[in-house]
């Protein structure tokens, strides 16, 4: 391995860690049109199947917390190897359950490996380029990681349809695999032994306290956590609204779900523009204000039609690109010395709310669409009283308005 240029992002690396990323959205993405499938073949209701998701939640939530400061304090590498190990063994692992259970189980175990990932390849960004530098960076990631969303449906339908529902973990496994060789070959360390916390193990975590009694930061934290928790209200609920309720074949449901993702990769570059122009405090009120009125029209007309459904998502769904990069963009100006905690707590968060809303969706499922709508719209209104919290919006810098 070479040391990495702090000066200039090189095409390899972005692919590298956008790949990383890309561990949460495809392992639960390639997974939804299998959801009613795995009902089947366990003999489980729809509830107990979209449980699977609220355990991958809760893993890959409580992993990222533990990743985030010991990752300041001894480094990305050897956690991020470690992560990746354990989420190849759960896969295979899945791949052989026979009951719900070990499922859940094993979806948990998969999470906690999996969610090395996510926070590493954010820390080490930051870790290799100077603020000025690391926000465009990690906007050209996040518009590389929106591929995984919009291809994992589709290709989690054909393999569906080709090989069966087992056959989806044997790729994630292999896609898991060929990530940690390419870390074990062309990364190297991001933080070297100087620049990390010098505290102990125990005393980082405190990062956590410090973070969550900023009145700032807590808002962007809420914010950023809950928009997305409507995201994953939809990832839970679509497959058994579009599938079982309207009658939508697994492989046109994956065009659906495209739709959306289609919509957050156009908000997003349109957000770039727009942040360095308005702001990114005004911007992100105007953008949660959007969303929660489509999260209120999707609730109202949930029961109509599969465009009534389809439509308010587009922006429901399609500005969690563009909220939560600029939450995050924010917290990094200001916790610049706490990047590794910030990202975890930021991202985690993100896969916290998720866990809730996944599981008020499954809780409250009736065979209908209304359990799906009322949870997203119930996120998008939290999101945009949740930036209630922060002091009145100032115009900011270029730097702090840059998405990530």
């Amino acid at each position: 391995m070479t040391a990495l240029s702090r000066s200039a992002p090189a095409p390899w690396l972005i692919g590298l860690l956008g790949s990383l990323v890309a561990f949460g959205p495809l392992s639960i993405d390639m997974y939804l049109p299998a959801l009613p499938r795995i009902a089947a073949s366990l003999g489980v209701s729809a509830a107990l199947a979209q449980l699977t998701i609220g355990g991958f939640l809760a893993g890959f939530c409580l992993g990222m917390l533990v990743y985030g400061p010991l990752s300041d304090r001894f480094g990305r590498r050897p956690l991020l190897l470690g992560g990746m190990a354990l989420y190849i063994a759960c896969n295979l692992g899945c791949a052989l359950a026979d009951s719900a259970s070990q499922l859940i189980l094993l979806r948990f175990l998969q999470a906690l490996g999996g969610g090395a990932g996510s926070v590493m390849a954010r820390a080490m960004v930051r870790d290799l380029y100077p603020l000025d530098c690391a926000a465009p960076v990690l906007s050209l990631l996040h518009l590389v990681t929106m591929l995984a969303p919009l291809l994992a449906p589709l290709i989690g339908g054909w393999l569906l349809a080709a090989a069966g529902w087992r056959a989806l973990f044997l790729a994630l496994a292999l896609f898991g695999a060929a990530n940690l060789a390419l870390v074990w070959r062309l990364l190297p360390e991001s933080l070297p032994a100087e620049r990390r916390d010098k505290t102990g193990a125990l005393v980082a975590f405190g990062a956590y306290g410090l973070l969550l009694s900023d009145r700032r930061s807590l808002a962007y934290l809420l914010a950023n956590g809950l928009i997305f928790g409507g995201m994953f209200a939809f990832i839970t609920g679509s497959p058994f609204v579009y599938i079982d309720y309207f009658g939508v074949s697994p492989q046109r449901y994956g065009w659906l779900f495209g739709l959306n993702i289609a919509s957050v990769m156009l908000l997003t570059l349109l957000n770039r523009r727009l942040c360095q122009e308005v702001g990114a405090d005004r911007l992100l009120r105007w953008q949660t204000g959007t969303a929660a009125l489509a999260g209120l029209a999707l609730w109202g007309f949930s029961g109509g039609s599969l465009p009534a459904v389809v439509l308010p998502l587009l922006l429901t769904v399609g500005l969690t690109g563009s909220i939560g990069p600029n939450c995050m963009a924010r917290l990094l100006q200001l916790h610049e010395t706490r990047v590794g905690a910030a990202m975890a707590l930021a991202v985690s968060g993100q896969f916290g709310f998720g866990m809730a809303a996944s599981a008020l969706v499954a809780l409250r499922q009736d065979g209908t669409p209304r359990a799906m709508c009322l949870a997203v719209a119930v996120c998008c209104v939290g999101s945009r009283l949740a930036l209630s919290l922060s002091p009145s919006p100032r115009k900011a810098s270029p730097h702090a308005s840059a998405t990530l």
